[in-house]
This record gives C-alpha cells, structure tokens and sequence, in this order.
C-alpha cells in the first residue's frame, strides 16, 4: 500500500497538485486538518479514497475531530493535534495514542515535519505544504509503503 500524508495546506493548491500529480499512483491520501474549504477540491484532485480530520482553523467542516483507521493491518490514530498541546511537545498525544493502542499517530497543526518512532509507536507530521515553519521552510509531506501486516516505510519529502 502507497499512503501520500499532507496537512495544513489552508486552501492553497500549487504546491498540493503538485505533490498530487509527482507521487502517482497511491491508494490513499490523508489529510490532518486545516484544509478550510478544499475538501471536496482534494477528493477530486486525488482520484482516490481520502481520509481527514478538522483542523483549528476548518470553521464550520463536517469533518471528525479526530479518527482511528486501518490501513493494511495498522491502526492509525489521525488528529491535528491541536487539542493534545503539540505546540509544546508530543508527549500528551503518545499517552493519548498508547491508551488507543494504535501503531501509527498522525497530526498536523505546527507545520513542522516529525517522522519519529516511540517504543514501537510511529510519532508522525508531515509538516505544510502551504506554511512550513521548519529551518529552510521547504512544503513538506509523507510517503508510506507497506506490504498487509509488514512494517511501515515513512518517507518525508520536502518541495
């Protein structure tokens, strides 16, 4: 399974279509909230399943706060984080992930790009491709491959 991971992209499309179309063909793409409005911009462009959560400043979205899926024998707990206090550190969100025993955890909301693992716990954020606030401030996203119940590879790549 090829999964794309994406976040805060606030409504703005270059860098998202670009990702889109250089990363063909994955099966999934996840969104970790602040899509303000663009969700139905995003199915399209996709051209295949997406899943994600409202983030901070998607006012008004029907979207979950938050959700666990499978993806190809993994439990992904998804959220923007911002109700877990990521601004300060991970480590509310980890607790919270643990108690959900899940194997992955994904969020957004800082716009930096975290890729870490924690006692067997994938910690992960793809950063922004609209606003990334990381040294270099290059748009940056996930790539993850997987074979059903193997183990995760997590790429981060940067525009």
């Amino acid at each position: 399974m090829r999964v794309l991971v994406i976040s805060d992209t606030h409504g703005y499309h270059e860098n998202l279509d670009e990702v889109l179309s250089r990363e063909r063909p994955y099966e999934r793409v996840i969104h970790l909230g602040d899509i303000e409005g663009a969700q139905d911009y995003i199915e399209s462009a996709a051209g295949c399943p997406v899943e994600a959560v409202r983030g901070n400043n998607d006012f008004f979205s029907d979207l979950p706060d938050e959700q666990i899926i499978e993806l190809a024998g993994k439990r992904i707990f998804m959220t923007h984080g911002h109700y877990y206090y990521v601004s300060a550190g991970v480590e509310f969100l980890i607790r919270e992930a643990r108690g959900r025993d899940v194997d992955l955890v994904m969020f957004g909301h800082t716009h930096c790009p975290l890729v870490r693992q924690e006692g067997g716990l994938w910690v992960l954020n793809p950063g922004s491709l609209s606003y990334p606030r990381q040294d270099g401030h290059a748009p940056s996203y996930l790539i993850m491959e997987w074979e059903e119940n193997g183990e995760p590879e997590i790429f981060l790549n940067f525009l």
